[in-house]
């Protein structure tokens, strides 16, 4: 193979012990999912959220989130599941890999919705808390692709393509067994680290509150999608318009997380002074002077 990025031994991708495999895929994204909890709490916290409010959300909002992801996964890849030949069980082993980002955002938000209901901290509040979290999430949980040998793009003579196994049942019929591929794995990782720093940085000169920090989440993850899936060669459901379905769904995170900051900065153009729900209520003079009263 010429210079480029190798992929690890297959024998990386599981570690047995006894009866059971210990997925590496499934590792990164506890390790994502980690980061994310460890961040997202540290923020919410310093905005004044109750200690432990994050962990008690992300226990709804992890499971729904992986569902969404294997969902969205499954429907936008249905030939691979159902049909002749297909084994429908297939479904629910999600240890083989097959989750959609695009997807845990909305099974994600659902759990999401329902912890925060439950420990009283503002939907919109957790989400700006958890925007580049997300980004450090997915930016860990992409080396779990590069371990499975998937998520690579188009040939490439660039020296940083990836090697890819010609055994590989995705490397494309008819090319040489040193051809190398976009790194789209290393592409997405490289962009959420830099939209974390985005993020953090358009914080300290403008007050992304009420959801605009996720918004802009939305804006920077969706835009990168639309081109990584432009350049991806396995298989995807394509729609009518000649375009990936992935690819619809990256412009409707983009147009979602523009609405969300158009829509959230004209219903709360006052600053967020609490990221609870049950805020008590500012003190009014008449109240104030009721209370000195009462005090005397």
């Amino acid at each position: 193979m010429h210079l480029g990025i190798p992929s690890p031994d297959l024998a990386w991708a599981g570690i047995s012990l006894g009866p059971f495999t210990l997925h590496t895929y499934a590792l990164c994204l506890l390790a994502g999912i980690a980061a994310a909890v460890w961040l997202a709490s540290r923020r919410l916290t310093e905005r004044g959220g109750p200690p432990g409010a994050v962990l008690d959300i992300a226990i709804w909002a992890v499971p729904f989130g992986i569902v969404g992801a294997r969902i969205y996964h499954v429907l936008t890849h249905w030939g691979d599941y159902f049909g002749a030949g297909q084994d429908p069980l297939s479904v629910l082993y999600v240890w083989q890999g097959g989750i959609a980002i695009l997807g845990s955002l909305i099974g994600g938000a659902v759990g999401a919705a329902i912890g925060c209901r439950r420990v009283g901290v503002r939907l919109w509040s957790f989400a700006d808390a958890l925007a580049p979290a997300m980004l450090l999430a997915q930016a860990i949980g992409r080396l779990g692709n590069w371990f499975n040998h998937e998520l690579f793009g188009s040939p490439t003579t660039l020296p940083w393509g990836l090697q890819i196994p010609a055994t590989n049942g995705a490397f494309p019929p008819g090319l040489p067994a040193d051809t190398l591929f976009h790194p789209l794995f290393l592409y997405e990782m490289l962009w959420n680290l830099l939209g974390i720093a985005v993020i953090l940085l358009l914080e300290r000169r403008v007050a992304l509150r009420w959801g605009a920090a996720f918004g802009v989440y939305l804006i920077w993850y969706g835009a990168a999608r639309v081109w990584l899936e432009l350049l991806r060669i396995d298989p995807t459901s394509v729609t009518p318009l000649g375009l990936p379905a992935n690819v619809w769904g990256a412009l409707a995170a983009v147009a979602t997380g523009v609405a969300i900051i158009v829509v959230q900065r004209r219903r709360h153009p006052e600053p967020e002074t609490s990221v609870l729900v049950d805020e008590p209520a500012p003190a009014t003079d008449a109240a104030t002077d009721e209370a000195k009263d009462e005090r005397v």
